[in-house]
């Protein structure tokens, strides 16, 4: 069996090549290996510019917290938890600390079951040990073989998935792009948005309708995802809810548990748990 494993161990962060290596499985074309598993573990921050593969991505952190941006938005990917992106999008992935990386690349005439848009989905314990398992079959399986029955339960766990409310949209407007972007930098600033329209040049009405048509979102409901993606993230490294809570720019923990209730439909500490025990 073949475990394609690369071990990075820069400790420093990373800028890392834009276009893929050739004959990068992410690019296979092989319709009777319609997965092909990917296990890369990286000692520091490391960020992969912009680029894309023929094939959708299910990209998972067995270890770690990483960021994967697309023209659409942002998804902050926390342990036991995965991306789905689809085939030909570009994207750039980082990462702040150390990660334990497992990649599906799947082809797209199998990945047209998948969902069409980026979304963050929960790995249950099924599908983690599937895909570690994947890892160790690597790229040497026949259509009929062992290894095919692996990757077609694999496919079965996959349309399964439901997408999870981690989704930060990113919009196109450079005014606004100019507001996120230091809202990005610093989640806990709590100006209203008359404050952030004159910096950027624009009115508060403005600055509204534009959150609402580019993102979906208004700026409050924005400026809270914002929030919830960077407490997942920081949760899942073990920072504690009230740290989490204060960094953030809530007045109290409790404050913060609500909306963070509101928005998974769980307390931080259940979701934890429930995310340990799934995984």
């Amino acid at each position: 069996m073949t475990q394609n494993r690369q071990i990075d161990s820069e400790e420093t962060w990373v800028r890392r090549p834009t276009d893929p290596p050739i004959n990068h499985p992410g690019d296979l074309e092989d319709r009777a290996r319609p997965i092909v598993p990917l296990a890369r573990d990286y000692a520091g921050p490391s960020r992969r510019d912009w680029h894309r593969h023929r094939r959708g991505q299910l990209l998972y952190a067995s270890a770690g917290v990483m960021t994967v941006e697309t023209a659409m938005g942002i998804w902050v990917v926390a342990p036991e938890q995965a991306v789905w992106i689809p085939p030909g999008v570009d994207h750039q992935v980082s990462h702040a600390q150390a990660i334990a990386m497992r990649t599906l690349y799947i082809d797209p005439e199998v990945a047209e079951s998948l969902p069409r848009d980026c979304c963050v989905v929960a790995v249950p314990a099924l599908l983690r040990e599937l895909i570690l398992r994947s890892v160790e079959v690597g790229l040497d399986y026949t259509p009929e073989g062992p290894g095919a029955r692996i990757m077609a339960v694999i496919l079965d766990e996959l349309c399964a998935l439901r997408p999870e409310p981690l989704h930060l949209p990113q919009p196109r407007d450079p005014r606004l792009l100019k507001v996120t972007q230091a809202m990005i930098d610093d989640p806990a600033e709590g100006r209203p948005l008359a404050d952030w329209a004159r910096d950027a040049g624009a009115s508060e009405r403005t600055l509204a309708r534009l959150f609402v048509k580019q993102t979906g979102l208004t700026f409050g409901e924005w400026r809270e995802r914002l929030r919830l993606v960077t407490a997942v993230a920081r949760l899942a490294e073990g920072a504690a809810v009230t740290a989490v809570a204060l960094d953030l720019g809530y007045q109290s923990p409790s404050a913060f548990i609500a909306m963070f209730r509101r928005s998974l439909g769980e307390t931080p500490g259940r979701y934890l748990r429930r995310r340990t025990e799934d995984g």
